[in-house]
């Protein structure tokens, strides 16, 4: 399992993830651009992650698994993400796909 994720991808993705869930206390109050601008700033430093990590950092079930965690952290968080996406034409499970190259 080492070859398939080495040590500096999972300190990397960590780094994220943390700053991400830095950022989660205030989404309850946040509107929809401000929640957009975290899922937006977190999938762009995965993507920083994967492309340094030659571009295919994340298997399948990786991709799908940070997807649901970015959706159930802000869930978490007082965000109705049905709700979110479905004001901007997006199905729930597009949260991420505007910025997401992973």
């Amino acid at each position: 399992m080492a070859g398939l994720f080495p040590e500096e991808l999972l300190v990397a993705t960590d780094a994220v993830l943390d700053t991400f869930e830095a950022e989660l206390p205030v989404l309850a109050e946040a509107d929809d651009a401000q929640v957009f601008a975290v899922v937006e700033r977190v999938v762009l430093a995965l993507n920083a992650v994967n492309a340094t990590h030659g571009g295919c950092a994340f298997e399948t079930d990786e991709r799908e698994e940070l997807c649901e965690y970015i959706d159930q952290a802000i869930t978490e968080h007082g965000v109705d993400v049905v709700a979110l996406t479905a004001r901007h034409g997006l199905g729930r499970y597009q949260l991420t796909d505007t910025w997401r190259t992973w």
